[in-house]
C-alpha cells in the first residue's frame, strides 16, 4: 500500500525488480527523471531515477540493481528533484567517475551551484553559426577536415582501431588560436574496460595541459543507468565552464556505442517494442539530447565543441548507431582498417570523411590564406591517385604514363608523410600546410588548377627557396 505520508512522496511497497529497475505503485505528482532514494533492507541507501511513469506503476531505474534483494522489503523515497551534478572551476585538472564523484584520490570538490545534467533549453534563435577553428594538432584533421568551435564532428571507428589513443592525442593537444582566449577539454570515457580506463588515466596524467581538463571515467562495471548519466554530466560540465566562465570547451565522449548498447539494454528491461536491430525507437531523438547540446550563443563568448567517437559494429557504417548520428552532427571522421593494416597512424579514410562546416572555420584570419585551395588539390590528387592504384593493379605500373607516375607517387607520399603522424606528434597548422605543399610539389606546376597562381607563387617550395 502507499504509505500514508504522501505529502513527503514516500510509497513503502514496490511490486517487482529487474536487473536495475524497481517498479512501484505510483502516487501522484511524481515527474520523469526525478531521483529516488532506494533503502534496502539492510539499512543501505542506494540512488534511482524515474525513467517512466505510469497510471498505476512507476519505472524506477537504481543504481547498483536491486534484482538480488527481497523487493517486499524495500522503501522508496522519491525527492522531487531531478539529478544534479556538483560544479565549480576547482574541476579542472581532476577526474571522476560517471556521477561526477571523485577518483583521483582528491577531495571532494567544493560547488559553486547544482545543476540538472540535462541541461538547461536553449533558444534556436539564440544560437551561432560555428566560424571559428580549432587546432587538434593532427594534419589530417586540421587541414582536411577542420573542426570549428561549436561544432559536433564524430569519429567513426571499428573494433581494434586505435581511436582511444586517437581521442588522448586530442585532449592532450587541442588548442584554440590566440593567447587571449580560454581553453578547456571535457572528457568522458563511457562503458571502457579496467584496462581502457588506465589507458586514459595514465595519458591524462602525463598530459602537460593537465590543469585544463575535465575528465569522467565510466567503466564497464558499473551501472547500466550511469553509463546513460555520464555524458550528460560531462556536457553540464562543459556547459558550466563556456557559458558562465567563458571558457571555449571541446567534448571528447568515447564509446557512444557503449551508450546505445545501454539504452538497448533498459528499453528491453522495459519490454519496449523495438526498432532497427533492437534499438528503441527513440533512440534517434534520444541521441539528439546529447549531441544537441553543442553550440553557440549570441551574448555568450564561450562556446561547446563536440568530438563523439563511437564504434561501428562490424564495421558497417549503415548501423543504426553510425546512420543516426550522422543525421545529427556535422560531418564525420572515418577510420580506415585498410590504412590501419599498412601502418598509418591515425588511418584516417580521407574519401568517407567530411567537415560540413570546414569552409567558415579557416581562410585569412583564423588559419591561412591558402588553406581551402591546398585542401581542395589534396582531396583532388589523392583521388586521382586511388583511381590510378586501381588501374596499376590491372595494366600494370609500366603501362601507365609519366604523369600518372606522379600521381601514384603523391597518393603514396600523401599517406605516409602527411596523414602520418606520430601519437605524440603535435603540428600547428602552419606546419600542416607546409607538409601538404612539400608533397604537392611533387606534381608537375600546371597540375595544380586549384590552387591560384598568387598562393603557389608564395607557398610553393620552389619559390620560398
Amino acid at each position: 500500500m502507499v504509505s500514508q505520508a504522501l505529502s513527503v512522496k514516500e510509497v513503502r511497497r514496490a511490486l517487482s525488480a529487474r536487473g536495475s529497475l524497481l517498479f512501484v505503485e505510483s502516487i501522484p505528482g511524481i515527474k520523469y527523471g526525478e531521483i529516488v532514494e532506494v533503502q534496502m533492507p539492510d539499512g543501505e541507501v542506494r540512488v534511482g531515477q524515474v525513467i517512466d511513469v505510469g497510471k498505476e506503476v512507476t519505472i524506477i531505474q537504481v543504481f547498483g540493481g536491486v534484482s538480488e534483494v527481497n523487493v517486499k522489503d524495500v522503501r522508496v523515497r522519491f525527492k522531487g528533484e531531478t539529478f544534479k551534478v556538483p560544479v565549480s572551476l576547482d574541476m579542472l585538472g581532476r577526474t571522476f567517475d560517471g556521477l561526477g564523484r571523485p577518483i583521483d584520490g582528491g577531495p571532494n570538490i567544493v560547488p559553486e551551484d547544482w545543476l540538472d545534467i540535462n541541461g538547461a533549453p536553449l533558444n534556436p534563435a539564440m544560437r551561432e553559426p560555428p566560424s571559428e577553428f580549432i587546432e587538434t594538432g593532427i594534419s589530417a584533421i586540421d587541414a582536411l577536415f577542420s573542426i570549428v568551435r561549436g561544432q559536433k564532428l564524430p569519429i567513426f571507428s571499428g573494433a581494434g582501431l586505435p581511436h582511444n589513443r586517437i581521442a588522448a592525442q586530442i585532449v592532450r593537444q587541442a588548442r584554440v588560436r590566440g593567447k587571449e582566449e580560454r581553453f578547456a577539454v571535457v572528457f568522458a570515457a563511457i562503458g571502457v574496460t579496467y584496462e581502457e580506463a588506465y589507458f586514459f588515466v595514465e595519458a591524462l596524467r602525463k598530459a602537460g595541459n593537465i590543469e585544463s581538463i575535465v575528465s569522467f571515467i565510466n567503466t564497464a562495471s558499473s551501472p547500466v543507468i550511469e553509463r546513460i548519466a555520464v555524458p550528460r554530466v560531462a556536457l553540464t560540465t562543459a556547459e558550466y565552464l563556456a557559458w558562465r566562465n567563458d571558457m571555449h570547451v571541446l567534448v571528447v565522449m568515447t564509446d557512444m556505442t557503449n551508450y546505445a548498447e545501454a539504452l538497448r539494454e533498459l528499453s528491453a528491461a522495459r519490454e519496449e517494442v523495438p526498432g532497427r536491430r533492437g534499438y528503441p525507437g527513440y533512440m534517434y531523438t534520444d541521441l539528439a539530447t546529447i549531441y544537441e547540446r553543442a553550440g553557440k550563443v549570441t551574448g555568450k563568448k564561450g562556446s561547446v565543441t563536440q568530438m563523439p567517437i563511437l564504434t561501428m559494429p562490424d564495421d558497417d557504417i549503415t548501423h543504426p548507431i553510425p546512420d543516426l548520428t550522422g543525421y545529427i552532427t556535422e560531418g564525420q571522421i572515418v577510420l580506415s582498417r585498410d590504412m590501419y593494416r599498412k601502418g598509418v597512424y591515425p588511418p584516417i579514410d580521407v574519401m568517407l570523411s567530411l567537415s560540413r562546416l570546414m569552409k567558415d572555420g579557416i581562410g585569412p584570419g583564423k588559419t591561412r590564406e591558402d588553406h581551402y585551395q591546398v585542401f581542395m588539390q589534396l582531396i583532388a590528387a589523392y583521388n586521382e591517385g586511388q583511381y590510378l592504384r586501381e588501374l596499376s593493379a590491372i595494366v600494370g605500373v609500366e603501362s601507365l604514363s609519366e604523369r600518372d607516375r606522379k600521381y601514384l607517387n603523391f597518393a603514396d607520399l600523401f599517406e605516409r608523410k602527411f596523414i602520418n603522424q606520430g601519437e605524440f606528434e603535435r603540428r600547428d597548422i602552419e606546419q600542416t600546410l607546409d607538409i601538404a605543399w612539400d608533397i604537392l610539389s611533387t606534381l608537375p606546376e600546371e597540375e595544380l588548377k586549384l590552387i591560384s597562381v598568387d598562393n603557389i607563387r608564395k607557398y610553393h617550395p620552389k619559390y620560398r627557396a
